[in-house]
């Protein structure tokens, strides 16, 4: 009889300590000298040592080993600019997309040299379009996303890594005053080789636009982030086909408590509220922190569920089960975007140039 007890009184203290170290482990941040004082608005890393990021003022930034040193530039041309997304393909290839005040403003660049010289790819003619952010799902298939224009996303894809065209034709109507935010280029998810998402606002619902088929055909779901002219869903990732979650809030300061994020598990057609996290304003970021190209579909993988969010000055958080149980990361602030190669290695990126490591 005594056996049984101790045995069943383990069984119930194992799962529970293990359970308990695993959400306690707080992730190790270590700060690194982005070599500029801009504000970097995105980050992409390629694998644990190579990692690109951007910003203001023209600004990339690119380390080859893992973030010991960095090496800034400014593009050519874009000194007035805004980079609000990158996207890395190698130490030498990467693709920036740049807002501005201007309707030729909007661009797209990418470098085959490390950054040594830029190639302008798209420049935006069509009054009143605001692209706020790309996602590829090869080094030469992506699609850059835009506000609404008269009801229409004026939407963009490539399939050569060289060229971009219009597939305004293929995307739902929009509601009135329908838009994205660019906070981190992160309004757009890609996974496996045709499924994208795009979040949005600023109108009576926020909204998921999903694909299947690469872009050549969109349904719209509402998700349960407020939604306003200055609210919505930021920033959306997803670890499988199925499972995903989104972020955002409002931007308003008289308004600083709807910071939430919500989660899917049909792919992006429901959505259900998680436990609010411990930041304010409006999520700009998130990640899951898992090796890229792995695709989690067990509940069980180790860091399958663990997502780290940043919400500019109302500060950042993790979760080690999609928002169940939150840790707040004290002392973080002023982050932007954040993005991982690795469980060990990912990257915050932020104001006047900053830059942390996280590693879990």
């Amino acid at each position: 009889m005594l056996k049984r007890v101790l045995a069943v009184l383990l069984l119930a203290i194992v799962p529970l300590s293990f359970a308990e170290d695993k959400k306690v482990h707080a992730p190790k941040l270590i700060p690194q000298n982005s070599g500029t004082t801009q504000l970097l608005i995105a980050v992409s890393p390629v694998n644990s040592r190579v990692v690109w990021a951007s910003g203001a003022g023209g600004t990339f930034v690119l380390t080859t080993n893992g973030g010991k040193t960095w090496t800034a530039g400014v593009v050519p041309g874009a000194e007035a600019l805004q980079f609000r997304d990158v996207q890395g393909v190698s130490d030498k290839v990467a693709y920036l997309q740049s807002i501005g005040n201007n309707t030729t403003d909007f661009r797209i660049y990418k470098t085959e040299d490390g950054g040594a010289t830029w190639k302008m790819q798209f420049q935006n003619q069509l009054a009143g379009a605001f692209y706020d952010c790309f996602a590829f799902w090869t080094p030469r298939r992506g699609i850059s996303h835009s506000d609404s224009v008269n009801g229409v996303f004026p939407d963009l894809r490539t399939t050569n890594g060289r060229t971009w065209k219009s597939i305004a034709s293929n995307m739902p109507p929009a509601l009135p005053g329908e838009a994205s935010f660019a906070s981190s280029g992160t309004c757009v998810a890609t996974q496996g080789e045709r499924n994208a998402w795009i979040v949005t606002g600023g109108s009576t619902a926020a909204r998921a636009l999903v694909t299947r088929d690469g872009g050549d055909s969109w349904n719209a779901y509402d998700t349960p982030i407020v939604s306003s002219p200055s609210a919505g869903a930021f920033t959306v990732a997803f670890r499988n086909s199925r499972r995903g979650i989104v972020g955002g809030g409002d931007l308003d300061p008289a308004d600083p408590n709807n910071a939430r994020t919500a989660t899917s598990s049909d792919g992006g057609r429901t959505w259900s509220l998680t436990n609010a996290p411990p930041v304010t304003g409006a999520i700009f970021g998130l990640s899951y922190a898992y090796k890229i190209g792995d695709d989690f579909e067990r509940e069980d993988e180790e860091f399958g569920r663990t997502v780290v969010i940043t919400a500019d000055r109302g500060g950042a958080a993790w979760t080690p089960d999609e928002g169940e149980t939150w840790y707040p990361l004290t002392g973080v602030s002023g982050f932007w975007a954040t993005a991982f190669a690795t469980p060990k290695a990912g990257w915050l990126v932020g104001r006047n140039g900053a830059i942390l490591k996280i590693r879990f």
